[in-house]
């Protein structure tokens, strides 16, 4: 009696043919260190101008003008740093650059924090509108608006003042309040309503509720008004006339047109410069990736 021969045939639920073992095992081979290799290397790339400062700023002259140039310094000068230091007024340019940097942080964070919690836990007739209006104004040309804020400014007295740099960012960002607002909404409105049912106020509840939750979004906007105060050269350009009120990003650059191009010494004056931005980024990095990624509120 004949037999007859079963073929394989393909199930219901069976979407294409099976992936070997093989295959398999070079995918995941790929997912783990293939991508931690790409990753390594494109971290190297962006890391090498930093790198390229370095080396430079411990050089010295004759070492710097040796061709093909060095990978690394064959004598490490780290005296530059310190002629470097000596060379301008560092000291005072880094106190006031750290001055201005912390006044602005503080009043970034507490101003749109302010301004965002009403726009996302608060309602009121005409909240969406009102929002439309200050995000739209993120489309002003920033040229536009400097000859009127000058004239503010000087007709304030602020001018030679480090008010004019302050100031303004007590008084709110459109895309920091942007930013915190669509943070906020992902505050559990249960949250706010339990508050208010135990009698806090508004205030309180943003404060005591609204901020500990929402500190990966306050740390992106302090480090983006940390860097941007820290790094402002036009802002000082401006309204700062007194050398003993100039901040590093004018400094660097005073130093850089009134000496004799030294590429070893500003090379360690730029990295100095640096340095402060450096370990703000680390020390708050947990917090500014989830405050930009807007995905971690749990």
């Amino acid at each position: 009696m004949a037999t007859q021969t079963e073929t394989p045939t393909a199930r219901s639920g069976d979407t294409g043919p099976v992936m070997s073992t093989g295959a398999q095992n070079l995918r995941v081979l790929w997912d783990r260190i293939g991508v931690r290799i790409f990753l390594i290397a494109m971290s190297a790339l962006f890391l090498l101008p930093i790198y390229w400062m370095l080396i430079t700023s411990l050089k010295s002259n004759e070492e710097l003008g040796i061709t093909p140039a060095t990978i690394f310094p064959h004598n490490i000068q780290w005296g530059n740093y310190v002629e470097a230091f000596q060379a301008f007024p560092f000291a005072t340019y880094f106190g006031n650059s750290l001055l201005i940097t912390v006044l602005s942080v503080i009043g970034s964070i507490v101003s749109n924090l302010i301004v965002a919690y009403g726009f996302a836990c608060l309602d009121w007739r005409g909240r969406d509108r009102v929002f439309y209006i200050v995000l739209a104004t993120l489309f002003i040309p920033f040229p536009i608006a400097l000859i009127p804020t000058f004239d503010l400014f000087a007709w304030l007295h602020w001018i030679n003042t480090f008010l004019p740099l302050v100031v303004p960012h007590f008084l709110g960002s459109a895309f920091f309040i942007f930013l915190l607002r669509q943070f906020l909404l992902q505050i559990p409105r249960e949250h706010l309503d339990a508050a208010r049912i135990d009698g806090a106020s508004e205030w309180r509840i943003l404060w005591q509720v609204v901020f500990p939750m929402a500190r990966p979004a306050v740390a992106a906007v302090a480090i983006f008004t940390a860097v941007g105060a820290w790094n402002d050269f036009l802002g000082p350009l401006l309204y700062l006339q007194d050398e003993a009120k100039q901040t590093l990003a004018i400094g660097i650059q005073a130093f850089r047109s009134t000496h004799d191009v030294q590429f070893s010494l500003l090379m360690a004056a730029s990295l100095m410069i640096l340095a402060p931005l450096v370990i703000l980024f680390f020390a708050a990095q947990k917090y500014f990736i989830s405050g930009i990624t807007l995905g971690s509120f749990k």
